[in-house]
């Protein structure tokens, strides 16, 4: 069974009752139920287009939160070879939230960024929920200079609510720490592209999501606060989020129409959760075509290029 949203529930109850009469089938062989199986299995494709095909911008925030959707841990292992991760800011420590490395991808090496949400209670508690602490920035940025360095593509997946707002997090420096990684972004000469694959929450995204090529799964969400932020901070109401999510132009198609974003790729009817590894070849596929269409350029075009890309956004409004 799945973990079903609120607004999934004429899919639960058809996928139940399927559910019901396979088991049946199967404590009893005399018992046909296949007809029946395959009468429902086509009712919960057709309830599941029609309800994908008109969900809100909260009902899409819902399903960028699925605790089932593929994390980046998932894409990594998919799209990437000879992942080395690399751990510690120089600093103070190592932040499990941000993930970092080097790898192949499709046997061109790379560097790797991420935040990791955990897919278990014991690994959301290692990975601090996919929010970064200040040292998780400063390893960014470290890695993001060894790209650099050495010519190295950089491609990042973002996951992430936001950056961790906790006392720590402010006295080590993480508004800094999110402004220098930001600015890394800005002046490294070598490709960046940047994926969106769940929620792109505020300046703990943007500080590795400054790319020349930006895209967004589908069903991502991204956006300068949450929705029960805004909704906190506009009305004193954190419960109005349903509201602020439709205000706030979140979804992919209401970011690729402002030009926040370069392209959208389509997930599964029902989520990513619902069939991971077809979304990942996806993704692997708008990559590796975006980092053929940026290879040709040298380093001081690609950054005027990503620099110009962010000065644009909002002036043609």
């Amino acid at each position: 069974m799945h973990n079903y949203l609120d607004f999934e529930k004429p899919i639960s109850d058809l996928e139940g009752k399927i559910l019901e009469l396979k088991k049946l089938a199967g404590e009893d062989e005399s018992v046909n139920t296949s007809d029946e199986v395959e009468r429902l299995e086509t009712r919960v494709r057709d309830a599941m287009a029609e309800i994908y095909s008109k969900l809100t911008p909260w009902q899409k925030t819902q399903v960028a939160r699925h605790p089932s959707r593929p994390h980046f841990l998932d894409y990594s292992a998919e799209l990437f070879t000879e992942f080395t991760p690399l751990a510690g800011d120089r600093n103070y420590g190592n932040d499990e939230a941000i993930q970092a490395g080097l790898a192949r991808f499709r046997g061109m090496p790379v560097a790797v960024l991420g935040q990791e949400k955990g897919s278990d209670t014991k690994s959301r508690i290692k990975h601090n929920f996919g929010s970064p602490r200040p040292e998780g920035y400063r390893k960014a940025i470290r890695v993001m200079e060894m790209a650099d360095r050495f010519g190295l593509p950089l491609i990042t997946l973002i996951d992430t609510a936001g950056a961790y707002p906790g006392v720590g997090a402010e006295e080590r420096g993480q508004a800094e720490a999110i402004a220098r990684s930001t600015e890394m972004c800005l002046n490294v000469r070598v490709p960046i592209v940047t994926v969106v694959i769940g929620e792109g929450g505020s300046g703990g995204a943007i500080a590795i999501a400054t790319g020349n090529r930006v895209y967004m799964l589908e069903h991502a969400i991204y956006s300068v606060i949450s929705p029960e932020g805004a909704a906190s901070i506009l009305w004193r109401d954190s419960t109005r989020a349903k509201e602020a999510a439709s205000n706030m132009k979140i979804t992919s198609e209401d970011l690729k129409a402002l030009g926040v974003i370069d392209g959208i790729i389509p997930e599964p009817t029902g989520g990513a959760h619902r069939d991971p590894q077809s979304v990942i070849a996806r993704t692997g596929t708008v990559i590796a075509d975006a980092l053929k269409e940026l290879s040709g350029r040298n380093g001081d075009e690609l950054r005027t290029d990503r620099r110009q890309k962010y000065l644009n956004i909002g002036r043609n409004l």
